[in-house]
């Protein structure tokens, strides 16, 4: 997230790739106070670097089979939740 959260300041645009059907990422504007908007899948590249790849990939993922064969619960704070505490959008300390 910290990657992403960068990413978007850099870039000015909290993007996403294509249509924004893919099941990976986590758009982050609201939180940066930046606009939203699709990033075409021919400049995903240049606009999320070494990321893009994953980021392009429709990645779904699971609890549930690690929930059933050895009983995991989670018991951290979910992304949407993780998020909304705000900890990935603090500025850094300036440099002195």
């Amino acid at each position: 997230m910290a990657a992403l959260v960068g990413i978007a300041r850099d870039k000015d645009v909290s993007g996403y790739i294509g249509d924004g059907s893919n099941r990976w990422p986590a758009v982050i504007g609201r939180h940066l106070d930046l606009p939203v908007a699709a990033i075409s899948p021919a400049d995903a590249g240049e606009h999320f670097g070494w990321l893009a790849a994953f980021i392009a990939t429709d990645s779904p993922a699971s609890s549930t089979l690690t929930r059933e064969l050895v009983g995991w619960q989670p018991t951290h704070p979910g992304l949407i939740d993780d998020l909304d505490k705000g900890h990935y959008f603090h500025n850094p300390a300036a440099p002195e």
